[in-house]
């Protein structure tokens, strides 16, 4: 349930938060991989959104837990760190087709990846964040597994730490074209991570003051 929550909320996170223009005139895309301009044409669904995907997996969780009658910040918890490790194999899908790769740069272990129009040396964002959002964030939510001061610990951790690892690896990576930045220096996943790091802190302390 957690798996088709993560990908319904993926794709629709997409459609709300980085290009609800087109898909507000093409709504049957949305779900479906072919084109109705100019014939019928499969296109493929392509644009995924983790912070989406967080939200779906966040509802239906909630959904499972009350059904079920679990704990959800006990699940929540238990579920966080292995969360983080599973996200490192998603970005390194990311490096190998060879998609969301990073701004244009001089660095000596900077690459070409062919699906770049403009054919620049790139930084391997994908690589970045599979380490520091998923093994180093992994490293550090494992080794506080032990320590349970309230429920609800991990997971606020996990949305604070996921949020400020990607808020400074959005420096190096590319905007998506047709968004740009906010206020001239911030990109929709930075502004999307602020989010997280708000909520994750407030998160924090109002599961805390419930345990005191």
């Amino acid at each position: 349930w957690a798996a088709l929550g993560m990908v319904a909320g993926a794709r629709l996170g997409y459609v709300l938060f980085y290009n609800p223009g087109y898909y507000l005139q093409r709504p049957l895309e949305i779900f479906l991989p072919v084109s109705f301009e100019g014939g019928l044409h499969f296109t493929g669904i392509s644009g995924m959104s983790y912070h989406g995907g967080l939200l779906g997996v966040i509802l239906i969780t909630i959904y499972y837990c009350r059904r079920h009658e679990t704990s959800f910040w006990g699940l929540v918890d238990f579920l966080a760190p292995s969360g983080a490790l599973g996200y490192t194999f998603g970005r390194l899908g990311n490096f190998i087709n060879g998609e969301l790769y990073g701004r244009a740069t001089d660095v000596s272990w900077g690459m070409y990846f062919p699906h770049d129009p403009q054919g620049l040396l790139r930084h391997p964002s994908q690589l970045y964040e599979a380490f520091f959002e998923g093994i180093f964030l992994f490293i550090i939510l494992w080794s506080l597994r032990k320590r349970k001061p309230f429920s609800g610990f991990h997971g606020s951790l996990y949305v604070m730490g996921y949020g400020t690892v990607r808020f400074f690896i959005e420096f190096v990576r590319e905007p998506d074209a047709h968004i740009g930045f906010f206020f001239g220096i911030l990109s929709m996943g930075q502004v999307l991570c602020l989010l997280m790091i708000i909520g994750g802190g407030f998160l924090f302390v109002l599961r805390r003051s419930a345990k005191l």
